[in-house]
């Protein structure tokens, strides 16, 4: 299986766990890191630029990523890391057997809707993915932390900035 395979979104998006039971839970540890009560200067986003799936344990990945280069460079409370979007697509697979002798074993077609092997978030162009709020001298280190984060999924990405009172505004409407 490889996430290659998952990556367009194709047809209606199996989303409920009891209809498929034997679906997993999100990979994603926590969705929201850091000192969330600070009073920041700015906001990154990471966004996505076309519409894809991003698999559960690729969101891991990223978040993983950009939480390590940020506790690193600007230390672990001095900013606010946020994962925006949570998977809920169950990804399914038939699974079939490969190898010398096997062929009688496998049904080909027949009764193909597969076993749920993960989960999956639906992406749009200008979807946020990530968001970390930080100060303003650590605007640089954010910037960097989220390229590394953007290098893990499957989509191309951009990075806006956006002053806080600018980034409330905007939430609001």
């Amino acid at each position: 299986m490889h996430g290659r395979n998952y990556r367009i979104p194709s047809g209606m998006p199996t989303v409920r766990k009891d209809y498929l039971p034997g679906a997993p839970n999100p990979k994603i540890a926590k969705f929201s890191i850091g000192n969330a009560k600070g009073d920041y200067d700015y906001k990154l986003q990471l966004v996505a630029k076309a519409r894809c799936q991003i698999r559960h344990n690729a969101l891991e990945a990223a978040r993983v990523a950009a939480n390590k280069k940020l506790a690193k460079s600007i230390g672990e409370d001095r900013y606010f890391l946020q994962v925006k979007v949570y998977p809920h697509v169950i990804l399914r697979e038939n699974k079939m057997i490969a190898g010398a002798g096997a062929d009688r074993l496998q049904e080909g077609m027949r009764k193909a809707y597969g076993k749920p092997i993960g989960l999956a978030a639906r992406v749009d162009d200008g979807t946020v993915i990530l968001e970390v709020s930080v100060y303003a001298n650590n605007v640089e280190a954010a910037k960097e932390a989220l390229k590394g984060a953007a290098s893990k999924l499957p989509v191309k990405t951009s990075i806006v900035l956006l002053p806080l009172k600018e980034a409330v505004q905007q939430s609001k409407t």
